[in-house]
């Protein structure tokens, strides 16, 4: 599994139209951050400073946290009157607080929420203005580093297999040099190794470094593309084939369970809670395949769990889930497991996005199965197309079937081939059995599944060196 994308961003908080509860004077607001990742409690992360006397504070101290695509990371902002010198808070005086999650803040860049009381209801006017910053990582190549600072120092070494190279020699140049170099006016620095010329007073330099070109571009994060407007699109494709046994029977993978769940909708809940912060309109397409479908019922791989073909775009997660629940009476298992239908309708959409020319949609497909795959060459072939465009797939095998066909598609152990032999210039499938998370904490689901989506955005939209619409260039 890919490491987790993390970095750090930091938190600009303001607030405006505070509540004033103080006598003679105006509030003495603090803002303090809370966080959730468990789903259980709430813990103080820190504070900022003090602010005498304002009713629309702006804090200097910033918030710095570490941020995970794949977690949900719940976030509570509130905002409190301080009227004396204890850390308490309990008797200082409320004035509102605010939740959402870092994923929310992150995709908008900037998030204004109205402030509410403990019961939910308005603290008066009062709202809280949330605005993120990547805090870029420092481990840059070196000429990156030279864009900042005016004096750098370059080494050159001798490369060894062993990893024992050797110093050739040194020389300093600022970008501002190395910008200046052309094939016609090239730039040379003499190299020189300080050991070697304290040792040989006829030394004259380790030899000498000509520059005849230097270009300056632009490596995008993952954070680069969310907060320049990129648009996650979620879509779900649900098998029901008859192999998942009678929906009624409770021996059945589709049989809803008296408190309401099963390992699709599990699988449902636990991707899309993440994947839906990224998306501004929340409207998510999802389908079946592998089922006879009314009126006709005939054989269908491709079929919109709402059953509208025009419109089949459920509202938020939970839209998708009742969907679901409204298709199961409807439709008759069947079979075979085809995968290549719906991966090439959402291909055909990421294929279309392509025309934009910018990094400002990227297709996750989620297919959720209890089964062998039939049409794998087709499958295959679909997959190795989809690699050329903005496009990731997560197959989630729910159920105790031999998922040995899955784990082939998903191209950790090399890279994936069509029938013709076509090479898939990407790996965009991550394959997870349910089983492995049967025990495990519930977030854990999704944290495996969607570990790669952030590298595969991010080298994807470098490949094709598209740039965010909002460019992060000119910020």
């Amino acid at each position: 599994m890919a490491a987790q994308c993390v970095t750090k961003v930091e938190l600009n908080v303001s607030c405006s139209n505070l509540m004033d509860t103080d006598v003679g004077s105006k509030s003495d607001p603090l803002c303090v951050l809370f966080l959730n990742t468990s789903g259980q409690q709430w813990y103080e992360v820190e504070r900022t400073e003090k602010i005498k006397n304002c009713l629309n504070p702006k804090f200097s101290k910033t918030f710095i946290i570490d941020y995970y695509f794949e977690v949900v990371q719940k976030l509570k902002f509130g905002v409190y009157d301080i009227d004396n010198k204890t850390i308490e808070l309990s008797d200082d005086d409320f004035l509102g607080e605010c939740e959402c999650t870092l994923g929310q803040i992150v995709s908008s860049k900037k998030l204004t929420r109205p402030l509410v009381l403990k019961n939910g209801k308005p603290a008066g006017k009062g709202s809280i203005t949330i605005s993120a910053e990547e805090i870029k990582d420092n481990r840059v190549v070196l000429f990156e580093m030279e864009a900042r600072k005016l004096d750098n120092k370059v080494e050159c070494y001798d490369y060894d297999n062993d990893g024992s190279h050797d110093l050739i020699g040194t020389f300093q140049t600022t970008m501002t040099k190395l910008k200046d170099a052309s094939r016609n006016s090239p730039i040379e620095f003499e190299c020189i190794n300080e050991k070697k010329r304290q040792k040989k007073k006829s030394y004259k330099n380790s030899g000498v470094i000509v520059v005849k070109h230097c270009e300056i571009t632009v490596e995008c994060t993952f954070l680069d593309y969310i907060m320049g407007g990129c648009q996650l699109n979620f879509t779900v494709g649900v098998d029901f084939t008859g192999s998942n046994g009678d929906p009624r029977s409770p021996d059945s993978l589709h049989y809803i369970s008296p408190n309401g769940v099963n390992e699709y909708l599990t699988a449902i809940w636990s991707v899309g809670l993440v994947i839906q912060d990224y998306d501004a309109d929340k409207m998510f397409p999802a389908f079946g395949f592998g089922a006879q479908i009314p009126p006709q019922w005939q054989v269908s791989h491709e079929f919109p769990m709402n059953f509208n073909p025009s419109n089949p775009y459920c509202n938020g997660i939970q839209g998708i889930v009742d969907a679901y629940r409204a298709c199961l009476p409807q439709i008759k298992l069947y079979g075979p497991t085809n995968f290549s239908p719906i991966i090439n309708h959402v291909a055909r959409f990421a294929a279309a996005a392509t025309q934009q020319q910018t990094a400002s949609q990227y297709f996750v497909l989620l297919i959720i199965t209890d089964g062998v795959i039939t049409d794998l060459d087709e499958t295959r072939h679909a997959i190795v197309n989809a690699a050329k465009l903005p496009m990731s797939i997560i197959i989630v095998g729910v159920g105790g079937a031999d998922f040995s066909a899955m784990e082939f598609l998903d191209g950790d152990g090399g890279s994936l081939r069509s029938p013709s032999g076509e090479v898939a210039i990407r790996d965009i499938v991550q394959f997870v059995p349910f089983r492995q998370f049967q025990n495990a904490p519930k977030e854990a689901l999704a944290q495996c599944v969607l570990a790669e989506v952030p590298q595969q955005v991010v080298g994807y939209f470098n490949t094709y060196k598209l740039l965010p619409p909002k460019n992060p260039a000119t910020k």
